[in-house]
C-alpha cells in the first residue's frame, strides 16, 4: 500500500469537500444575513478553515508519492474517503446554533453522504437555513458521488479508478459508452446537473420557495429524503408537489448509464434493460396493492389512497424516506410491504439505495436454475441480466451479497437490541433495515414523524458504519480490515 499516495488522494478530497462549503456560505450573501443566518456561515467558515488546513496538510505528506493508484489504492480510497467525508461534513453542524454533539454531527453528516436520510435534529426550525441547505448539499454530494466522483477524481491515476466500479453490475455496461472512464464519469455529472435543474425549476412553478425548491432537489434527485421542514412533504400539501417529487425519485432510481445510451438515440438498450421495467412494475402492483389495503379497512378514501400509496411507495423503494403521511398508522400488511421494498430499491448506476433490482432478478433466476436441476442435473442453464450473460463470478457474487444483506440485518438488529434493551423489536429491525439500505425512516419508534436523537451514542455509531457499509455495498468496506491491503508491495 502506498500511504503516502493514499494521504495525497485523501487531501484533495477533503480540499474539494472544504470547496463546497463555500456555496452555502454564498447563500447568505444572496438571501441577506440574519442573526441566525450569520451563525450559520460562522460555523461553515470555520468548517472550511479546518478542512483547508486539514487537505493541505494531507497533500503535503503525499508529496513524491508518484500518480499511479492500483486496484488496492483504490479500494481503500474509497473506503477510507466516505468515513473523512463524513468526517469533515459534520463540522458544520458541530459548529452551529444550536449546535450538535460530535456523535450526532457525525451520524447526520454520514446519514447525508450515504443519502440515508435518518435524522437526530428533533426541530429544523432550530436551525440556520444555510446549514440546512449543506445538510441536503451532502445528499446532492454523495447522491452519485460512489459512481461517478471518485471515477472522476481517480481516472487519471491509473487502474485503481477500474475497481470503483467493480462491485456494481453496471460496470459492464460503462465500458462500451466510451473508451476513457473519466468521459464517462463527466457525461453522468451533466445528466445529474440536467435532472437537478429541470427539477428544481419544477419545484418552483409549483409553489415552492427557491429554497426549498433548491433543497428538495438535492435531496430527491439523489434519493436523500433530508427536508428543511419538519414535517417533510406532508407540510406543502400540494399534489402537484408530490407528483413532480415521485418523478424525480424515480428517474433518480434508474441507472444513469442507461440515459447516457439513450441521450446516444441507442434505444436498443432500453428494450434489454430488465431492471428497469421490473422495478417500474414493482411500483405499479405495491401501489395498487397498498392502496387496496388501506381502502380495505377504511383508512383512507379511494383518492386519498392511491395519492399516498403511491407517493409512500415510490419514496421507500427508491431510498429516499420523503413522507407525507405517518405509515406508522398503516395496517400490518402494507407495513410488511413496506419493509420488503426496503430490502429491493433501486437499479444498478443509480442514486438509489438497497441491494438493487438487478441482483433480485439474477437471484430468482440462480434459484429457480437450482429447483429444476434437483430433477435435472444435466441440464446447463444461460442465464442473463439486461441482455448480457451472467458467468459463473457474478451468479456467486450475487447470492453472497443477498445473504450477506440478510446477515447484516439479522447481525445489526442483535447489536441493536443489546444497545437499547427499551427499543420494541419492529424499532430495532426496522431501523437497521432504514440504516442499511440507506432508506431513513423506518417503523415503530424511528417511523417518519420520528428521529433518532433519543438513541445512545454507541448505537447512533453502529447505525452510522450500517450506512456506510450499506452504501459502500459491503466490500469496500470489509477489505478495510484485511492486513494483507495494507502490506507494501
Amino acid at each position: 500500500m502506498n500511504l503516502k499516495l493514499l494521504s495525497k488522494i485523501l487531501g484533495l478530497l477533503v480540499l474539494l469537500l472544504g470547496a463546497t462549503m463555500l456555496l452555502c456560505i454564498g447563500y447568505t450573501f444572496v438571501s441577506g444575513d440574519s442573526v441566525r443566518e450569520a451563525q450559520g456561515t460562522r460555523a461553515l467558515w470555520i468548517s472550511f478553515a479546518i478542512s483547508a488546513v486539514a487537505g493541505t496538510a494531507l497533500t503535503l505528506v503525499g508529496r513524491g508519492s508518484g500518480r499511479e493508484v492500483l486496484r488496492k489504492e483504490g479500494i481503500a480510497i474509497v473506503g477510507l474517503g466516505w468515513i473523512v467525508c463524513a468526517a469533515f461534513g459534520a463540522l458544520p453542524f458541530y459548529f452551529c446554533e444550536p449546535g450538535l454533539g460530535p456523535v450526532d454531527a457525525f451520524f447526520e453528516s454520514m446519514s447525508g453522504f450515504t443519502t440515508t436520510g435518518a435524522t437526530v435534529i428533533a426541530d429544523l426550525d432550530e436551525y440556520p437555513r444555510n446549514i440546512l441547505l449543506w445538510r441536503a448539499f451532502t445528499q446532492w454530494l454523495g447522491g452519485l458521488g460512489i459512481l461517478v466522483l471518485f471515477v472522476a477524481l481517480l481516472s487519471y491515476l491509473g487502474v485503481g479508478s477500474k475497481a470503483l466500479f467493480g462491485h456494481e453490475s453496471s460496470a459492464k455496461t460503462s465500458q462500451g459508452l466510451q473508451a476513457r472512464i473519466h468521459d464517462v464519469a463527466v457525461r453522468l455529472w451533466v445528466i445529474y446537473l440536467g435532472l437537478s435543474v429541470i427539477c428544481c425549476g419544477g419545484l418552483y412553478w409549483f409553489g415552492m420557495s427557491f429554497y426549498d425548491a433548491l433543497a428538495h432537489t438535492f435531496t430527491a434527485i439523489s434519493t436523500g429524503g433530508f427536508s428543511p421542514e419538519n414535517r417533510s412533504i406532508a407540510a406543502y400539501q400540494n399534489l402537484g408537489i408530490e407528483l413532480w417529487l415521485t418523478l424525480f425519485m424515480v428517474l433518480g432510481s434508474i441507472s444513469f448509464i442507461l440515459y447516457a445510451w439513450l441521450l446516444q438515440r441507442r434505444w436498443d438498450h432500453w428494450h434489454r434493460d430488465e431492471e428497469t421495467r421490473v422495478f417500474l412494475m414493482i411500483v405499479c402492483v405495491a401501489t395498487v396493492v397498498i392502496g387496496l389495503d388501506l381502502m380495505a379497512l377504511g383508512h383512507h378514501s379511494i383518492g386519498r389512497a392511491a395519492r399516498e400509496s403511491l407517493f409512500q411507495v415510490v419514496s421507500i423503494v427508491t431510498t429516499t424516506g420523503f413522507a407525507t403521511e405517518d405509515f406508522n398508522t398503516w395496517p400490518p400488511f402494507s407495513k410488511i410491504i413496506l419493509l420488503a421494498l426496503m430490502c429491493i430499491g433501486g437499479c444498478a448506476g443509480s442514486t438509489a439505495g438497497g441491494l438493487k433490482i438487478g441482483r433480485w432478478i439474477l437471484f430468482s433466476r440462480v434459484v429457480g436454475q437450482q429447483v429444476v436441476n434437483a430433477f435435472r442435473p444435466n441440464q446447463i442453464f444461460a442465464l442473463k441480466l439486461n441482455g448480457h450473460a451472467a458467468d459463473e463470478g457474478l451468479r456467486q457474487q450475487t447470492v453472497f451479497l443477498i445473504a450477506l444483506g440478510a446477515v447484516a440485518v439479522f447481525a445489526g438488529t442483535g447489536v441493536v437490541s443489546l444497545l437499547e434493551p427499551t427499543l420494541d423489536m419492529d424499532s430495532s429491525l426496522s431501523a437497521v433495515m432504514a440504516c442499511l439500505f440507506n432508506i431513513g425512516p423506518g417503523i415503530g419508534m424511528v417511523g417518519p414523524t420520528e428521529n433518532f436523537a433519543f438513541l445512545g451514542g454507541v448505537t447512533k455509531i453502529w447505525l452510522s458504519i450500517l450506512m456506510l457499509v450499506g452504501r459502500l455495498e459491503f466490500f469496500a468496506v470489509l477489505v478495510l480490515f484485511s492486513p494483507s491491503l495494507w502490506r507494501r508491495y
